[in-house]
């Protein structure tokens, strides 16, 4: 049994047939439907900014996993692509740039980087921050990006399933 456009039912003998009417109906509906550009925009906003791309997220209505796996998808594009781009723009600096004295490292911004290095910047500094600052913090300091780039992601997944539940119980107070 399939339904067609009309929504009127059919009986077919032939299994293969059901399961193909049924598999292109649904990815026709899917793609001409708002509900793609809707996880493409959360998505989009999440290779930026998770901040924005929940609220989002639940504005346009949409279930929490939804929410959770399109903003963890965009976040974790924009880890890599920041790391990307943090590594050129590295090698592009490395090219023209003079080396200076070594100064003393004092400060705030070193004393955390002594206390809780790596994992501090990766995964607070995502949590807090995002990830793109992080990285870019990550590559002034000089850290091996690669070990920066998984504490990033594990920051980006824990910051998306944190916000997707807040944002979940907190609309179902009301």
């Amino acid at each position: 049994m399939i339904l067609n456009h009309s929504q009127t039912i059919i009986i077919e003998m032939n299994v293969t047939t059901v399961t193909v009417l049924i598999f292109t109906e649904s990815i026709e509906n899917l793609l001409f439907s708002t509900m793609i550009w809707e996880i493409l925009t959360v998505a989009g906003l999440a290779t930026f900014e998770v901040y924005a791309a929940i609220p989002a997220g639940f504005a346009f209505g949409l279930p929490a996993l939804t929410i959770f796996l399109s903003s963890m998808s965009g976040g974790l594009a924009g880890v890599f692509i920041a790391t990307f781009l943090g590594d050129k723009i590295k090698q592009f600096l490395a090219k023209y740039r003079k080396p200076k004295p070594e100064k003393p490292k004092t400060g705030l911004i070193y004393t955390l980087w002594e206390k809780y290095g790596i994992i501090g910047l990766g995964f607070f500094g995502t949590m807090t921050v995002g990830a793109p600052v992080s990285i870019g913090v990550g590559v002034g300091f000089n850290v091996p990006l690669q070990k920066l780039l998984v504490w990033c992601c594990i920051g980006v997944i824990t910051r998306c399933a944190l916000f997707t539940t807040i944002g979940y119980y907190g609309l179902k107070l009301f």
